[in-house]
């Protein structure tokens, strides 16, 4: 029994097993007691294992699918109206690590999303709270959610109007994608707990991208910009994660990069240049996503609210693919790297505090002023001009109250009217005056539906410590001076606890677009006028983060402050659903209608079409809707590549009414010599009572050689 007990190492303190517990097994209430507290303690049982001091800690990875519809919603990242998703150059992922050091434990999670609203932190956190295996171990307090910042995959998952505005609305088959693949990720890491060491390392990337801010960046202090000597944080931070015996388990890494290598022109859902280093990164050792334990490798995202990797100018839509490749090599070389050559070891307590703070009127004590509530200036109209051509040209990066012009000056008078017929507030003068410099286009924080604010006022502040490493979740976009202040912060308030390495995990737990220093924010460019809460934002997470790091350097706790609404009941989808599909006379879902060749060279591509269905019937989670197989033997044929491979692409294409068709593209660079054949897979919804058919499509067999 007690070697079954060690295998699991999932016991609550102070729990009493059930077996023991049983009224066929009875004990005197002190010797009990005595048991409970000693033998079957986490630390007495892993004793000879677990030691965080000596750098022994629990490791679990996991890793689910979080791809959501892949036709007709809109892309979240670029606010293009007409950026809808029309199939997949690679499927989205929910990456999660779960550490420990006997007592306490903590869960990080890096998703392929662009953002992570707080909406799914709440939906993740009652998942967790009803599972029983797991609400003993992890709560909204030491789960951290984070986003990659992937612009290529589907929107409308926010409880908040302004980030659905571009979607039509909510789209609630793409929030419980996102919500259950990571829920599902988090379980795979619970059940893959085991013994194990950690590594760091540290080093710089170079010509990953740009600084696409440098006249606010050139605002801040002289001194300050001297002492880092570039307006990129170059500095990549990666964590090898093992088990005792030497077996690799994971990887995670941050380097502040803004995953945008794929333009708006796009339609196919993917993870972009972080996704694809993760991509390389488990390719090489081997990871199978189809089982419940493999290695699991994650780029999260560092301070990027001013780094673009579109070193060659916009996105074109031409060469997005190939520029994202390069992007992706960098990180992913150096990637390798550091977690060949990592050789510090992480020691002692595991930790974390959290705390739900409303940034609408936020006291800072140093500065002795008060935030005020959210709003984005005008300039965010005229989007991040170095990574995409804005859809409303009304107006400029760089405006502000004093520096309206002709047009500019008469359109923000007419909106500051509309929005102060429908909310008064927004017209107070402590209000406009506590945005200064900033020129108010759209109040978020004082506007809103049924008491629901456009933009979250309140957001969580979470520090994780992992022995000498601590992580701050940002739960904004922030610019890389503003988060190299959060990072000092974090970093000084921990040091008399040993911790000598931070990071700032940047689009955690929530999102309320961007933060910058105060000098930054008097430039009011992009960034600056998407800052939400006035000049003193960051003033005001800094002073937060160092109060729950203090808070872990003296092991005190922390009140949770005021909970948020959870607005899951307000929300409206503007957007239909499949009503059925149908094919031409004579034609079956599934048919080939242009099929592959005979014989192809390495490097060519294949392409063939199916008689397809609205992909919305069915998401195929962990499946897949376009498969390369190779013949083995006879009719004996294995898959080799799916919609987690980038070299294949599934576009999905509406021909009339409810026609539809499915064009698989795939690039044999990489193919081994022999045949193949193409396999596209789907389910169609019928017109009388909805009634749902998967169906299958093979195309002929080729020859690659």
């Amino acid at each position: 029994m007690l070697a079954k007990f060690k295998k699991t190492h999932t016991v609550k303190l102070k729990q009493i097993p059930d077996w023991i517990a049983k009224d066929s097994f009875p004990l005197p209430a002190a010797l009990l007691d005595a048991v409970t507290r000693v033998a079957f303690q986490p630390e007495y049982l892993m004793s000879n294992t677990i030691d965080a001091k000596n750098g022994i800690y629990e490791i679990g990875c996991g890793v689910y699918d979080v791809t959501g519809p892949a036709a007709e919603v809109g892309m979240m990242g670029f606010a293009d109206v007409a950026q809808t998703t029309q199939g997949i150059y690679m499927r989205l992922w929910s990456r999660a690590f779960i550490i420990g050091d006997g007592h306490r434990r903590i869960v990080y999670v890096c998703a392929d999303l662009c953002m992570i609203y707080q909406a799914v932190k709440q939906a993740v956190s009652k998942r967790v709270a009803a599972d029983k295996e797991l609400s003993e171990y992890y709560n909204d307090k030491n789960i951290l959610l984070s986003a990659t910042h992937t612009h290529s995959g589907p929107g409308g998952y926010s409880h908040h109007f302004i980030y659905n505005l571009t979607t039509k609305g909510f789209i609630p088959q793409n929030f419980e994608a996102i919500v259950e693949g990571i829920y599902q990720s988090i379980r795979r890491a619970h059940k893959n707990i085991e013994p194990g060491k950690i590594f760091i390392a540290r080093g710089e990337v170079e010509g990953y991208g740009f600084n696409r801010a440098t006249r606010p960046y050139a605002m801040n202090p002289e001194a300050e910009r001297q002492r880092y000597g570039s307006d990129l944080d170059k500095e990549m931070t990666l964590l090898k994660l093992t088990a005792v015996d030497g077996r690799e388990l994971g990887m995670i890494n941050w380097l502040g990069v803004h995953p945008t290598s794929i333009g708006p022109a796009n339609r196919l859902i993917g993870g972009d240049n972080k996704g694809l280093a993760e991509y390389w990164f488990e390719k090489d050792k081997g990871s199978d996503f189809k089982k419940d334990k493999t290695f699991v490798a994650a780029f999260a995202l560092a301070p990027a609210g001013d780094v673009s990797p579109n070193l060659w100018g916009i996105a074109d839509g031409v060469h997005d693919y190939e520029h994202m490749e390069i992007i992706a090599k960098k990180m992913y070389d150096k990637a390798v790297e550091l977690y060949n050559s990592a050789s510090e070891r992480l020691t002692g307590p595991v930790d974390s505090r959290h705390r739900y703070t409303d940034f609408s009127k936020l006291h800072i004590d140093a500065l002795d002023v008060d935030t005020v509530p959210a709003a984005m200036g005008a300039p965010f109209l005229a989007g991040s001009t170095e990574d995409n051509v804005s859809q409303v040209s009304i107006f400029r990066e760089g405006v502000t109250v004093d520096s309206l012009q002709g047009n500019e000056r008469i359109i923000a008078g007419l909106v500051d009217s509309a929005f102060g017929a429908l909310w008064p507030k927004t017209l107070d003068a402590d209000f406009i005056k506590g945005h200064a410099p900033k020129k108010i286009l759209v109040p978020t924080g004082l506007a809103s539906w049924d008491g629901n604010p456009w933009t979250p006022q309140i957001l969580p502040v979470q520090v994780i410590r992992l022995g000498q490493l601590a992580i701050a979740a940002q739960p904004t976009e922030i610019t890389t001076m503003a988060g190299r202040r959060v990072r000092e912060t974090v970093k000084a308030a921990l040091q008399k606890a040993g911790v000598t390495h931070a990071v700032v995990a940047s689009h955690s737990n929530a999102y309320s677009s961007y933060v910058t220093t105060r000098e930054e924010y008097a430039g009011q460019e992009y960034e600056g006028a998407s800052t939400h809460f006035g000049p003193h934002t960051l003033a005001g997470f800094q002073q937060e983060f160092e109060r729950l790091a203090e808070a872990i350097a003296s092991g005190t706790a922390v009140a949770q402050g005021v909970y948020p609404k959870d607005f899951k009941l307000t929300q409206l989808t503007l957007q239909p659903g499949v009503v059925y599909d149908t094919t031409p006379r004579g034609i079956k879902f599934g048919d080939v209608l242009v099929d592959a060749g005979a014989q192809y060279t390495t490097g060519d591509t294949v392409v063939v079409e199916f008689q397809s269905a609205h992909p919305k019937n069915d998401l195929l989670t962990m499946r897949d809707f376009a498969v390369v197989q190779r013949r083995i033997a006879g009719d004996r044929f294995e898959d080799v590549a799916g919609d987690r491979d980038p070299q294949l692409t599934f576009n999905w294409q509406r021909v009339k009414g409810a026609e539809s068709k499915a064009v698989l593209r795939w690039n044999t660079k990489d193919a081994q010599p022999g045949e193949y054949r193409l396999v596209h897979r789907g389910v169609s919804k019928a017109f009388w009572f909805g009634r749902k058919t998967p169906f299958e499509g093979v195309s002929r067999i080729f020859r690659v050689s």
